[in-house]
């Protein structure tokens, strides 16, 4: 596995083949870890959207879904502290590795799938 700025800069430079969810995660992780929440965002939201698209699936790409995740990844941080290390972020943190079935926890699978959620961010609407 490549060390955090190898990561980083091949996700950005769209080098990487594919990204799934624990490299998602980790990759909001090490920008959270660096980075204010909504500077966090920001950059995520430009970064998937231009993977997505330089992999040739734009539509892959979901806003809600990038939200969601990094502003759940930074209420972690902030409970455990910005300088836990990625095991122990892991360890503390089992629920954000469930992907789908923790959105299925917060979200109705209508309002997920809405192209309004694709394109803008959209609150939970389940309480948990």
């Amino acid at each position: 596995m490549k060390n955090d700025v190898e990561f980083v800069t091949a996700f950005s430079e769209c080098r990487l083949k594919a990204i799934d969810h624990e490299e998602h995660v980790r990759l909001a992780w090490i920008i959270l870890q660096r980075t204010p929440l909504l500077e966090a965002i920001h950059w995520l939201v430009d970064g998937f959207s231009k993977f997505a698209k330089a992999k040739g699936k734009p539509e892959v790409y979901h806003e809600t879904i990038t939200w969601a995740f990094t502003i759940l990844i930074n209420k972690c941080l902030e409970r455990f502290g910005r300088d836990t290390d990625q095991e122990q972020f892991a360890f503390e943190s089992p629920d954000l590795f469930r992907g789908q079935m923790l959105l299925d926890d917060l979200y109705q699978a209508c309002a997920l799938k809405s192209s309004l959620a694709r394109r803008t961010f959209v609150f939970p609407d389940r309480c948990r």
